[in-house]
């Protein structure tokens, strides 16, 4: 009885204090924004579950995943060994539990082999996505499992050898705990028993106090973030409307944009997929979430002021400006934190502050005063078509099939303006009904929104939404994938009802209704590149390949395809900045990853910025094989090689 009491005051201390640590992190979750995550809940609770039970995400990374897996299940089986262990002081010889225990073994070995293969994939096997992550802390948690399987087996050990009676029922309950008493024979047998039981109840009680105020309080905040997950498009941003004007502090975020930072496991996946990292560029998404997170934590313990601006004292502001918006971080983010909200709201907080690059600046007062970012007055947006021998209607003035949304880079750059201008003719020849807004049209603002210039944003989406609604039209086309999300994701926000299709799609329906031929060319050995608005944000994967392997093209895939795309770079305002003169840029990466493949000659892309982002890495290339930049209209003339 006196064991049975001091286990429950040990208990009620353990768990009191883990609750306390916990109700503290959680305090300034209390004063912050709501999120609306309230909705449709059976899809919340089903897609939680079942992204917690397939370990879908986790996967992607094969040897981390498994032995994560490894580590969920068997924590779980020895769930019912720990309630054991409480039931044998609390209730001596009650045989709780005991229909479980022909598990035990198997989740003692289990666990042990997967903590050693954790330790092996930090230390050597991926060394690189861990760096930056709190090792000390993974330490303490990896040998505290170790610690806690070790002596729930050793109280088994002992158990065996301690009451040889019991020795029947263990050997199929424990064959593992049998065998490696076999033998043994000692007089101290049922202290050792007791030894091991208490130790093995310590450490448990440690652990619960430890994992609060450790990253392994993913563990309870892993499955309510999945099922708090955004549902909403991927390509969608809040509107700054929504919530408080940015005040550059953690009151300003949502709770659920905080929740974001305590279940942050320091994985580095998304360290590992961001364009910026790998470039040499100063953000890291994962220890930007981890900074937010060490500041969240001295704010809730006082000694940190809650005001304080996140932007510049707690992140970096060349780390903000690092950014693509590319979302190949959330995408392979086990446990669905979303860090480009986080990061375009703080850049909301610093062009409030006119605290941005020049570059920036620049595209910003151009598209306000010009309605695009290249300083051109809007009727000479449709000089583009100058080279074509057919005019090309303007859909307020003639009913049409598909209006099409040119976008800015599409109508101004030159090298894209010709790819322009072929698309064109391609619609021509396949006699399709088409028109565009002509000197009407402005910037979608897909890149000025991102930047952080949400007022801007709405101004120019309204401006396009009021020109498109004037137009009589069955669908809106457009070439370029920032235009194309901003299209089907955000102008619906603020009125937009229409259908929208990429360029790809038409082409592929073009080609499969025969409206469109094949030309006959030399079948060549080509790679695609997914541009990351219509692939990764939108799951438009298929139709560019379709389009190749129809014109009797060998495609052959990178490593990082389809959702693992790469990005050119350009996204998130990026393409408005100028790069350092050294280091590597995201192009560079994955032109040089294109080069690795045997015998590919060209380069395909399906985006104005793709387009001009690796045209201008191809030129600068001085080494490795010399690979053609195509944009998918290209393919259809001259069999691509005037491109």
């Amino acid at each position: 009885m006196i064991e049975a009491g001091v286990l429950m005051v040990l208990a009620a201390a353990a768990l009191g204090a883990a609750a306390a640590r916990l109700a503290r992190r959680f305090r300034p979750l209390l004063a912050a924004q709501p999120s609306g995550r309230s909705d449709r809940l059976n899809e919340r609770l089903t897609g939680a579950l079942a992204e917690f039970v397939s370990h879908r995400r986790l996967l992607n990374a094969r040897f981390a995943g498994v032995y994560h897996a490894a580590i969920v299940a068997s924590f779980l089986i020895l769930i019912a060994t720990k309630i054991r262990a409480f039931a044998e002081i609390l209730a001596p010889g009650s045989d709780a539990l005991r229909a479980l225990l022909p598990l035990h073994d198997v989740a003692v070995v289990a666990m042990l082999a997967a903590v050693a293969a954790a330790v092996v994939n930090r230390l050597w096997l991926s060394r690189a996505r861990f760096a930056g992550s709190n090792h000390r802390d993974a330490a303490v948690i990896l040998a505290a499992i170790s610690f806690i399987v070790l002596a729930s087996e050793a109280d088994a050990v002992a158990h065996v050898i301690a009451k040889p009676s019991d020795a029947g029922q263990y050997a199929l309950a424990a064959p593992l705990a049998r065998w490696l008493g076999a033998g043994a024979s000692f007089a101290s047998a049922v202290k050792a028993e007791h030894v091991f039981r208490w130790a093995h109840i310590a450490a448990v009680l440690a652990f619960i106090v430890y994992v609060p105020g450790s990253k392994h309080l993913h563990a309870v905040t892993g499955l309510p973030n999945l099922f708090f997950r955004n549902l909403a498009p991927r390509g969608q941003l809040r509107p700054r409307t929504e919530i408080a004007p940015p005040a550059n502090a953690l009151s300003a975020q949502t709770w659920k944009s905080l929740f974001d930072l305590y279940s942050c496991s320091e994985c580095g996946r998304c360290q590992a997929a961001c364009p910026a990292h790998n470039s040499g560029k100063p953000l890291n998404p994962k220890t930007l979430i981890m900074g937010l997170r060490s500041h969240l934590v001295e704010t809730a313990y006082g000694r940190a002021p809650a005001g304080m601006a996140l932007a510049g004292e707690v992140v970096a502001e060349d780390a903000l400006w690092s950014c693509t918006s590319c979302y190949a971080c959330t995408a392979v983010c086990p446990l669905r934190i979303e860090h480009i909200p986080k990061i375009v709201e703080l850049r909301r907080a610093l062009v409030d502050d006119g605290r941005l690059d020049p570059g920036l600046t620049a595209a910003l007062n151009a598209a306000r005063r010009y309605g695009n970012v290249f300083k051109r007055p809007a009727k000479q947006r449709p000089k583009w078509a100058d080279g074509l021998d057919f005019d090309i209607p303007d859909g307020a003035q003639v009913e049409v099939d598909y209006l099409w949304f040119v976008g800015d880079h599409a109508s101004f750059h030159p090298a894209a303006a010709e790819r322009t201008r072929r698309f064109a003719r391609l619609l021509k020849s396949a006699g399709v009904s088409f028109g565009i807004l002509h000197a009407d049209e402005r910037s979608s603002g897909n890149d000025i929104r991102r930047i952080g210039e949400e007022d801007l944003f709405q101004e120019l989406a309204r401006h396009n939404i009021e020109a498109i609604s004037a137009c009589r039209f069955v669908k809106i086309v457009t070439t370029d994938p920032h235009s194309f999300n901003t299209l089907v994701n955000e102008y619906p926000a603020f009125g937009l009802k229409a259908d929208v299709v990429h360029h790809t799609e038409l082409i592929a329906d073009l080609i499969a209704s025969g409206r469109l031929e094949a030309p006959k060319t030399a079948r060549r050995r080509v790679t695609y590149h997914d541009p990351c608005y219509l692939g990764r944000y939108n799951g438009r994967f298929e139709a560019a390949r379709a389009i190749i392997t129809r014109l009797g093209h060998d495609l052959v895939e990178m490593p990082r395809n389809r959702e693992a795309s790469f990005c050119c770079g350009a996204g998130g305002g990026r393409i408005f900045m100028t790069d350092p003169p050294s280091g590597a840029r995201p192009a560079d990466l994955r032109l040089a990853e294109a080069a690795q493949l045997e015998g590919v000659e060209w380069f395909v892309v399906a985006c104005p910025k793709d387009y001009v982002m690796f045209s201008d890495a191809s030129k600068a290339r001085d080494e490795g094989p010399h690979i053609a930049v195509k944009e998918i209209v290209d393919l259809f003339f001259d069999g691509g090689d005037n491109g």
